[in-house]
């Protein structure tokens, strides 16, 4: 049983523990690793960009090579499928090795050279040179519904230590044993690469995690999880002395617009992909299929109903989400206006009378009663839930854009040419609000490439700049620094004259490689 000094792992099929309880970290030892990071952080950051690849990519070859055990863990403690999890470790040694690549090629770097120039306008010029560098240890808060991609071994993990900083891991309470074991086998391979001892750690319990992100070693927070968890620990973050940035991604609706002549040439392949779309991992990926906007006697209720009622849902994670979500859709079917497309109460008997058992919930609401319960209706509802939205014409679509929160994602389906000045428009609402635009496709399925925008608007992240999948997601553990007039042989090798590292520069405006042979 879970106590007040541990976490320990539950089955979602059953309800009942597994694995060993593991104790929660005391502020004392949780002082100490951050203090035992900060003192790693110089060494870390001096390691050569090649040296830092090679790092990523051992910890991505330990991941492998330990694959058999972790999958088997994994499934333990989260139910997810042997299947989905054996996918989810290969994204996350992709990260690692994507990471890798891009310290190779140098541009995660920034690397900016202006040499001297007494002729420059309107006064001269010194000697200018700029990079990135490492911020220092880094906090990352992992996920429940990813509890590899985005938990230890995961992208803030990978990136952060891609710039150079020390990590330390707050685990997720939901799957503690495979997040100590993860630990493990990625602090091992650091000391086994030449990296700092201590270059990764991971910690247990709500303390810790309140006081990680206010320990003074700590210089910023990468975050993924529910608005009120991340509102907290970004208001502490704020109010430390020395305020630090903090990096949440927080929730997203991930609105679906469908078009008249959408729907009228492929409405059944449109039903088929939403259903799969929202049911995908039981509901509970970030980047799910919250509202369908469809227009006004769309004629596709029956069709959603039946393709919902023939998809097997799985457990969801924990407990916790299960009682959300039942009381979230339940709150939902009750404010006016809204009427109920699919429903079913959890299963009777072993199946659905242990674990965390859900049934997925299809909502219909008309733009206008959307509008007036906006405050109530646009909120996230983490699990196999959706709301569908009547929309009478473009005005409509408009209004409803008006009082959307920020997201993830936004979709359009439309058909071109017939739509193109509807469409146009569509993309310029979705652009204004998600940071992630997709045509005729479906928003679960985030790709690991260096083209990744994931983030948005408030509530989806708390800094819509930056992204937490791709390459530019080092970006948010690094800070710029420019040199001006520095002797050559004091200079980060970056910035040196002859481009001793080989990687991409900017000199002079122009961008290349300068100064090989």
């Amino acid at each position: 049983m879970r106590t007040e000094a541990f976490d320990q792992g539950m089955d979602p099929h059953t309800g009942e523990p597994t694995g060993a309880p593991v104790a929660h970290t005391s502020v004392a030892e949780l002082d100490r690793i951050c203090r035992t990071a900060a003192t790693a952080a110089p060494a870390l950051a001096a390691m050569s960009p090649p040296e830092r690849a090679a790092l990523l990519r051992a910890l991505g070859a330990a991941l492998e090579a330990h694959r058999d055990e972790i999958v088997e863990l994994a499934v333990r403690e989260t139910g997810l499928g042997a299947v989905r999890l054996a996918g989810e470790l290969t994204r996350a040694v992709v990260q690692f090795e994507l990471f890798a690549d891009a310290l190779d090629e140098g541009s995660v770097l920034e690397a900016v050279i202006d040499p001297a120039d007494p002729a420059a306008r309107p006064a001269p010029r010194p000697d200018l040179r700029r990079m990135l560098v490492p911020l220092g240890p880094v906090a990352v808060f992992a996920a429940s519904n990813f509890p590899l991609a985005f938990s230890v071994p995961g992208g803030d993990t990978a990136s952060a230590l891609a710039a150079g900083c020390p990590v330390v891991v707050k685990a997720h309470p939901g799957h503690p044993a495979l997040s100590a074991r993860c630990g493990q086998i990625l602090a091992d391979a650091c000391v086994a690469a030449g990296a700092p001892t201590e270059s990764l750690a991971v910690v247990h319990g709500m303390a810790a995690g309140r006081a990680l992100v206010t320990h003074p070693a700590v210089t910023a927070v990468g975050f993924t999880g529910s608005v009120s968890g991340g509102r907290a620990l970004y208001d502490l973050a704020s109010a430390r002395p020395d305020p630090i940035p903090f990096y949440g991604e927080l929730g997203s609706l991930n609105p679906v617009v469908v078009t008249p002549r959408a729907l009228a040439t492929r409405g059944s392949a449109i039903v088929a992909g939403f259903v799969e779309s929202l049911t995908l991992g039981a509901g509970q990926f970030c980047t799910k299929p919250g509202l369908l906007l469809l227009p006004a006697g769309h004629g596709l209720a029956d069709a959603l109903a039946k393709a919902i009622e023939a998809v097997a849902i799985g457990p969801v994670l924990n407990q916790r989400i299960r009682d959300g979500y039942l009381a979230e859709v339940s709150a939902l079917a009750t404010v006016p206006g809204v009427r109920t497309i699919a429903a079913g109460a959890i299963p009777a008997g072993p199946a659905g009378g242990a674990g965390y058992h859900v049934t997925p919930w299809l909502l219909e609401v008309a733009a206008p009663d959307l509008v007036a319960n906006a405050e109530k209706l646009l909120v996230e509802c983490f699990g196999p839930a959706a709301l569908v939205i009547e929309y009478a014409d473009r005005a409509e679509l408009d209004e409803i854009w008006a009082v959307l929160p920020g997201g993830l994602t936004a979709t359009v389906h439309a058909t071109l040419p017939d739509e193109d000045d509807l469409a146009g428009h569509l993309i310029d609402l979705c652009t204004a609000r998600s940071g992630r635009v997709i045509w005729d496709g479906w928003p679960t399925g985030v790709a690991v490439t260096w083209a990744m925008q994931h983030g948005g608007p408030w509530p989806a992240t708390t800094g819509s700049i930056h992204t937490s999948v791709g390459t530019t997601a080092v970006r948010r553990f690094q800070r710029p620094v420019s040199y001006q007039n520095v002797p050559q042989r004091l200079l980060p090798p970056a910035l040196q004259d002859g481009n001793p590292l080989g990687i991409v520069r900017r000199r002079d405006g122009v961008l290349g490689v300068d100064g090989r042979d």
